[in-house]
């Protein structure tokens, strides 16, 4: 069973969904019991960094995150929430990987809406069996600015940004794996199968 942690944040019913295509069993939840005992957590992310924080905060979650020891899966918001700081509402964060989230400097339009390709910098089985270039669908303003020793995949959006990173127990992308079509119900199911 895995577990969709239900913050008022995140696109939690359409997780679920791309969960169930892939025949994999799942609980939207804030029960903080329920997220402990599960196989797998995912951590969806829309909106804005402060009051995703101010939720998480409300609920207890921000204490249980860091401390989960199975296989955990940031996406979007999710991902940038586990950094130490964020730019976006000068949010502390759960400090569960090293580094901090910057906006896009001009002249990059904000925020990046659409597909873009990930390059791969190096092996995880988080993207076993997923080509290199391969396109993902991003929504975002912001960018996880990740320690290089954490870095899965990097994507150029003016810059090169990381886009998945991994420590750990811990993973996290920036792109929506159940926007993503086909590629992205690979890497979903790929995180599946380490729960």
């Amino acid at each position: 069973m895995i577990a969709i942690i239900d913050y008022k944040a995140g696109n939690t019913a359409s997780i679920q969904n791309a969960l169930e295509r892939l025949g994999v069993k799942s609980i939207i939840t804030s029960n903080i019991e329920e997220i402990e005992k599960a196989d797998g957590v995912i951590f969806p992310g829309q909106g804005r960094a402060g009051q995703a924080m101010d939720n998480l905060r409300k609920m207890g979650i921000d204490k249980i995150i860091p401390k989960i020891k199975k296989p955990f899966l940031g996406i979007c918001v999710g991902m940038q929430l586990l950094s130490e700081y964020s730019q976006e509402d000068d949010t502390e964060c759960l400090s569960v990987l090293p580094g901090k989230c910057v906006k896009f400097a001009p002249p990059a339009k904000t925020p990046q809406i659409g597909w873009n390709q990930v390059k791969l910098a190096k092996k995880s089985a988080l993207t076993e069996n997923i080509e290199d270039n391969s396109c993902f669908y991003f929504a975002n303003s912001y960018y996880f600015d990740a320690d290089k020793k954490y870095i899965v995949g990097t994507t150029d959006y003016g810059i090169d940004f990381p886009s998945i990173v991994e420590k750990d127990n811990y993973f996290a992308i920036q792109f929506h794996p159940e926007k993503s079509g086909s590629v992205g119900a690979k890497l979903l199911n790929n995180f599946c199968k380490l729960c």
